[in-house]
């Protein structure tokens, strides 16, 4: 299961059935859970948990230093869940002291060729990062969002569930839940209907999504009057909360 032209660390422990190819580098301090297949050429630096049935494609480098000048050779960690595809190139740094100590991403990801995921982020369960997407430190992505090839976010930022950003779009304010946000500058163009549909929300809830768009978006409202808005409208459609802690948990202001 493990090449013989692989370097396994002593300190490193393997479920039984982990496959590791030729010439990957497995260093100090790494688990990686059962059914996970390591390719040819990868670099799992130090300090790395990864649970169980990820695939990490070829010249991937994970768990590799922070990269914050700060960064003093603390004892830092990457967290990675389960049933994540990490396809070639991606680069997925380890936290900072200062920041909490730990990157972490849930489960069922896809990260395609040459995703950036830089020290402290937070990334939730089922989003997919096209080609070329990039995260600055201590940036957050919660569930089911996708990110276009080439986008990118700033640091300390927070993208909301169910969002999704156009391809090589700069983002530089939080993205409130369930909205769609792309261009040159970046403008809020619409909510993702067609991916909350695929997600099996139902037809009632995206309208009330929609109308809470509205309220957001088109009528003219301050952000606070905005937000009373939709506060009226989470017991009758509970899934707008999601919408509603997003804009209220925004510290760097939302794209609007």
């Amino acid at each position: 299961m493990i090449d013989s032209h692989a370097i396994i660390h002593p300190t490193a422990r393997l479920a039984s059935n982990v496959t590791v190819g030729p010439w990957s580098i497995i260093g100090a301090n790494v688990e990686i859970g059962e059914g996970t297949e390591i390719g040819s050429h990868v670099i799992i630096k130090a300090n790395t948990r990864m649970g169980k049935h990820n695939t990490v494609y070829q010249f991937a480098s994970v768990g590799e230093d922070p990269a914050d000048k700060k960064f003093a050779g603390e004892d830092t960690w990457l967290e990675i869940g389960d049933g994540n595809i990490i396809r070639e190139g991606c680069t997925l740094h380890r936290g900072t002291a200062s920041g909490g100590g730990v990157t972490r991403i849930g489960d069922n990801n896809l990260m395609m060729a040459y995703v950036h995921v830089a020290h402290d982020c937070i990334v939730g369960s089922n989003t997919v990062f096209a080609n070329n997407a990039g995260l600055s430190g201590h940036a957050i992505v919660d569930d089911w969002v996708i990110l276009g090839g080439y986008a990118g976010v700033n640091q300390f930022l927070r993208i909301g569930a169910h969002a999704m950003v156009g391809g090589m779009t700069h983002i530089s304010h939080d993205v409130p839940a369930y909205v769609i946000v792309s261009g040159s500058p970046a403008a809020v163009r619409s909510v993702n209907t067609v991916g909350l549909e695929r997600r099996g929300f139902d037809a009632d809830t995206v309208k009330e999504i929609r109308r809470a768009f509205k309220i957001i978006y088109k009528k003219g409202l301050s952000l606070q009057d905005a937000q009373a808005q939709l506060a009226d409208m989470v017991a009758a459609t509970p899934a707008l909360d999601v919408m509603l802690q997003s804009i209220k948990g925004s510290a760097k202001g939302i794209h609007r």
